[in-house]
């Protein structure tokens, strides 16, 4: 019987990380496209978790991290790392939070309670946007323009669970999309943030 339990949680074992390794979305950079026409981010106003507005012209000059976030995910902890990235990166970084409830149900609260949530447990002082839809037919204007090359002038990106992440230059261009695994912390993100 133990054999067979054991057998049981190896091949589980092995069939997840080769699931996360073959079915995980690889990071996407925008292409060194001389004719491409790149448009901005900076074009965006979106409603804030506390109800002010957030708007995109004001991060001219920085470099912004949009994440899709969940409070109750497995990469819920990514938050520790996001406002470590913040803090360390405030003169030339902001990021953007944008609560969604769209996979798994795993944003359930409002815009208070996931505010206090992030707060409390995370200490996020970096901006949050009111919840919204990152996918179908209700999906956020800047979540179809960070989705779509024809709106974004640079790549298209498919976002399949919570913390995907987008990375703009100082202008407000796209320069790449990292899915889920991609912590905050990444070798891949640094590298954007020095550039």
């Amino acid at each position: 019987m133990k054999l067979i339990l054991l057998s049981v949680a190896v091949i589980a074992t092995l069939g997840y990380g080769f699931y996360k390794t073959k079915f995980a979305p690889k990071p996407v950079y925008a292409p060194k496209d001389v004719n491409a026409k790149p448009t901005s981010i900076h074009q965006f106003k979106v409603d804030a978790i506390d109800g002010t507005t957030i708007d995109f012209a004001a991060y001219k000059g920085k470099k912004i991290l949009v994440v899709n976030t969940a409070s109750e995910c497995g990469y819920t902890p990514q938050y520790e790392g996001l406002q470590k990235l913040y803090e360390a990166n405030k003169d030339k970084l902001v990021i953007v939070g944008f609560p969604c409830n769209q996979f798994g149900g795993q944003e359930p609260g409002d815009g208070k309670t996931i505010q206090t949530f992030c707060k409390k447990n995370y200490g996020v002082t970096f901006p949050l946007a009111a919840k919204v839809d990152v996918k179908g037919d209700a999906i956020a204007p800047i979540y179809k323009w960070l989705c779509k090359k024809s709106e974004n002038g640079v790549l298209d990106a498919s976002i399949k669970w919570n913390f995907n992440k987008f990375m703009l230059d100082e202008n407000g261009v796209l320069l790449a999309y990292f899915g889920s695994n991609t912590k905050p912390d990444s070798e891949e993100i640094l590298n954007l943030i020095k550039k």
